[in-house]
């Protein structure tokens, strides 16, 4: 039979041409997606490295003569970067840590545990996630507020955990729905506690999932802009966004300057990307591979 098929699809020069005219398509189109994609990147990146002169003589879409770092370096001046910096990654990192631990619990109790009302609580989370962000700028003012601790960093953390880990506890219980409920009652039998369970058996097969997690709460809360603006009062305590958006609202800022601001807040998300590229392909890949 297999041989049958293989002398057909040799002497059927036509589907071979197909089947070619098929990947040149598809990598055009891939190409072409690609380039669209990169575009506003690259013009960025061009006029990030050109002098206002430079801008000014021959437009946005000319290259440069030469590298022109003094729009970076007066732009990381100007808004004391190294601090926005720092704050943006500590709130990223502790709201992706503390946001995948979250819908861990919350998911092994939906999931596998199967509490009653599940299906609510599922329910709640998915409407969580469909609420907009300027819905709840007034309570979350008045609640940081009560609490003392508006202006500050644990507000915007403890927001953005609990918005992210409604996202994360919906998507990881759907996963742990689907987990093989022998493997849970040989490790029950065996005296595993659901602590033990949760941590030694449960977590580790799901690390793929948890990783993609990670991967994705720490980019969504660093390009967050809205309730940091409404948390975030002073300057020293913004994140990277915030600051951008900030300074070219009080400040007439060139084009040249404007592209050197959107060139650095985007970099450490990219360069964070890139790091957890092969964790994020992995992840998303694992469900598709038995």
């Amino acid at each position: 039979m297999i041989r049958t098929r293989s002398a057909n699809l040799q002497g059927n020069p036509l589907r071979l041409d197909r089947a070619q005219v098929g990947k040149v398509v598809a990598l055009v189109g891939l190409t072409v997606l690609l380039i669209v994609m990169l575009f506003p990147f690259l013009i960025v990146f061009i006029n990030a490295i050109k002098s206002p002169a430079e801008y000014a003589n021959n437009g946005p879409m000319s290259l440069p003569q030469g590298i022109y770092v003094q729009g970076l370096i007066d732009f990381w001046n100007r808004v004391d970067f190294t601090n926005k910096l720092i704050n943006s990654l500590v709130i990223s990192l502790t709201v992706a840590i503390f946001g995948v631990a979250l819908s861990l619990f919350n998911a092994f109790a939906l999931g596998i545990g199967r509490v009653r009302g599940r299906v609510w609580f599922l329910v709640f989370f998915l409407m969580a996630n469909t609420l907009p962000q300027e819905s709840l700028a007034y309570p979350l003012y008045y609640f940081a507020k009560f609490f003392g601790i508006y202006n500050s960093q644990i507000a915007v953390i403890l927001v953005f955990t609990v918005i992210q880990s409604a996202f994360g506890t919906y998507l990881l219980t759907s996963v742990f729905s689907a987990f093989p409920r022998e493997i849970n009652e040989a490790a029950m039998i065996d005296g595993c506690t659901k602590l033990q369970l949760l941590l030694r058996i449960v977590m580790p097969i799901s690390m793929p999932t948890l990783s993609v997690l990670f991967v994705f709460f720490f980019i969504w809360t660093w390009n967050e802009f809205f309730l940091p603006m409404v948390l975030l009062v002073s300057t020293s305590k913004q994140t990277v966004p915030l600051a951008i958006a900030v300074l070219q609202g009080q400040h007439n800022m060139d084009a040249t300057t404007s592209s050197a601001s959107a060139l650095l807040g985007l970099l450490p998300c990219l360069v964070f990307f890139v790091l957890f590229q092969r964790t994020l392909t992995k992840g998303i890949t694992a469900g598709s591979i038995k």
